[in-house]
């Protein structure tokens, strides 16, 4: 095999090997020199490599035991803080007035929810040195049966201990939030808060005339005629439609019940009353809807005379919210959001 002729720079040619050739033969002569000075190097090499393989697995180690601790760490902080919320109302204290917060939404798993308001109602009232109960509201309304709950245990809550329970408006007491407030003693507002809208809703879309004109087909598949009702690719019948009517307006009545029988003689009822608008304060007052102009310290100082305030409101600590973003909360969220298209609200 005959050696392919090279240009040199002069323009002529010559069959001595490519330049690539040469390095690799000196490259040669440099490991051959190497092996002679040191013929150790080899396992030297290897050494090096195990000690590398070596090194990370004990990093990878050190952090799979980090994570394991963090999650413990976790779970014995949201264990801490579920304890340490259960006992929360066991301790005694001098006079004072109890406070519950009842803000935003009034649903499930919200600060708003039954579960927190009554577990916090009921340390409230199991405290020896509280001298009253009051709801702090600043809530548009939200779940009736969150309400209901809320409003049947203020009045057993009222009976079993003897203690008076004020209702305190922020700026809004609407629907739901009124649902609840009906069952205090007396309802403090200020002149200008939104009080009232007594009614339910049951709110959604329906997509059929722009399904038809985009000539798409809804494909919906049911056993049993009016399980797809409400569904917002259907379209609604005139009995569907009675139907969700005639619930709306058992609900209605069910709250019209509760906010005669809290409110009594007080209640100026017109036409307006409970037809779903809201007043201010000012004419919450004059309706019968509210009792009186005044704010928290005023009812602490003048109506309870115990000036010392404790809140008693429960709320999700920072343990339980990392614990919550652990979990499926985005998907459950979704869910919940498109679940609360479909159901009653009294907002």
């Amino acid at each position: 095999m005959t050696d392919t002729p090279r240009q040199d720079p002069h323009g002529l040619q010559s069959n001595e090997p490519a330049a690539p050739d040469l390095w690799a033969q000196a490259a040669m002569k440099n490991e051959a020199k190497r092996s002679a000075a040191d013929p150790a190097w080899e396992r030297q090499v290897l050494e090096k490599l195990v000690l590398a393989t070596v090194a990370e697995q004990r990093a990878a180690r050190r952090w799979r035991i980090f994570w394991r601790f963090a999650w413990i760490a976790l779970l014995a902080a949201v264990a801490w803080a579920l304890a340490s919320r259960d006992l929360g109302g066991t301790a005694k204290s001098g006079p004072h007035t109890a406070v519950v917060d009842i803000k935003g939404e009034i649903a499930s798993g919200a600060e708003a929810s039954a579960e927190f308001v009554v577990a916090a109602m009921r340390s409230a009232f199991e405290d020896s040195g509280s001298q009253a109960v009051v709801l702090l509201i600043n809530s548009p309304g939200g779940s009736p049966v969150q309400a209901g709950i809320i409003n049947d245990e203020i009045t057993r809550l009222k009976a079993k201990h003897g203690k008076p329970v004020y209702a305190v408006v922020e700026e809004t007491c609407a629907s739901a939030a009124y649902y609840i407030a009906a069952a205090a003693d007396d309802i403090f507002v200020d002149k200008a808060s939104i009080v009232g809208s007594i009614g339910v809703l049951m709110d959604g879309f329906g997509f059929t005339g722009t399904m038809d004109k985009l000539g798409v087909e809804r494909r919906l598949i049911t056993a049993g005629q009016n399980k797809g009702f409400l569904d917002p690719f259907s379209p609604m019948s005139e009995q569907q439609r009675q139907y969700a009517q005639a619930m709306l307006d058992q609900i209605h009545q069910q709250f019209i019940s509760v906010v005669k029988a809290g409110r009594g003689e007080r209640l100026k009822e017109t036409p307006e009353t409970f037809s779903g608008l809201f007043w201010t304060g000012q004419q919450a007052v004059e309706m019968g809807l509210a009792d009186r102009l005044g704010n928290l310290d005023y009812v602490a100082r003048e109506v309870v005379k115990a000036e010392d305030v404790i809140d008693y409101t429960r709320r999700d600590n920072m343990a339980e919210r990392l614990a919550r973003k652990f979990g499926a909360a985005v998907g459950a969220g979704a869910m919940k959001a498109m679940a609360a298209l479909q159901l009653p609200q009294l907002r």
